[in-house]
């Protein structure tokens, strides 16, 4: 008797997977820049991100049916003399590799609640020698790209590198960064140039006060 599904689990399973995966790139991505040093890609995935939803009822879909088709009653296999034998699934078709796909969806399709807190913690920055005089300023900005607060503290993370910038403040729900730094040290243009090359950009002129 053929006891493999119509639709194997390893399919349904791995279609699962690869559709939480997309779900979430969007904001593994900036992670993944910085810690492989590729500022630039950050917002390569940003597209997806109005697929979300989509993605994630595809996700729930696949999985649930997987379930469905594990946990179904089946005919029991027989031997020679007629006599049921429990039957034997392979490691890809069984409960406890779905088990493990479930929960790896589950931790993608979440990273957007918990991704912000795995970014690294700014390491402290050389004080630069200048012999001229601090010209303190604080510059607001609009960003456009950010899918997520990974992305906020991606630009956070890139800008807070300059040795002039004594603080970064950006909030993905309002799409806004705020930014003092001195001037002297760390030009305008070189501020707007550290948010541009993590992937994202800036959407209006810097306004100072």
């Amino acid at each position: 008797m053929n006891l493999t599904p119509a639709t194997p689990a390893k399919s349904l399973a791995g279609t699962g997977l690869l559709a939480a995966l997309a779900a979430s790139l969007c904001c593994i991505t900036p992670l993944l820049a910085i810690v492989g040093g590729l500022g630039g890609v950050a917002s390569t995935f940003a597209w997806l991100e109005p697929l979300r939803p989509y993605l994630i009822a595809l996700t729930v879909g696949v999985l649930g049916f997987a379930w469905y088709q594990q946990l179904r009653p089946r005919a029991a296999a027989a031997d020679d003399c007629g006599c049921a034998v429990p039957a034997k699934l392979p490691l890809m078709q069984s409960r406890g590799f779905l088990a493990t796909i479930t929960v790896l969806a589950g931790l993608l399709l979440a990273f957007p609640y918990y991704g912000a807190r795995l970014y690294p913690t700014a390491a402290p920055k050389p004080v630069v020698a200048t012999s001229a005089t601090p010209v303190w300023q604080t510059s607001s900005y609009r960003i456009g790209g950010m899918t997520c607060e990974a992305c906020a503290r991606h630009v956070e993370h890139d800008v807070q590198q300059l040795p002039g910038v004594q603080s970064v403040q950006v909030s993905y729900d309002q799409g806004t960064a705020q930014i003092r730094f001195n001037a002297a040290v760390t030009p305008v243009a070189q501020v707007e140039a550290a948010i541009n090359g993590t992937g994202y950009s800036v959407l209006n002129p810097s306004t100072t006060r």
